[in-house]
């Protein structure tokens, strides 16, 4: 059984996974099916960028500066 996590450690790994893939690739435009490991576990990186840019006015302010200081396309 999955260990349940707070939506703010879940924030952390899809912006740690963001990060990675930033440095990596140099964008932040992932294929929605793109999947990313953090610590060894899997993270929908693409379908939470999808989902946040959908919600982005939901987003708290530094929410969104820690995306845009990525280069976050919205």
């Amino acid at each position: 059984m999955p260990v349940q996590r707070s939506q703010d450690e879940r924030w952390n790994t899809n912006l740690t996974a963001a990060r990675q893939f930033h440095a990596r690739e140099g964008h932040l435009l992932p294929a929605r099916q793109h999947i990313a490991v953090v610590d060894g576990e899997p993270v929908r990186l693409g379908a939470f960028l999808d989902n946040t840019r959908r919600r982005a006015a939901k987003l708290s302010p530094e929410r969104r500066a820690a995306l845009d200081h990525l280069g976050m396309r919205w």
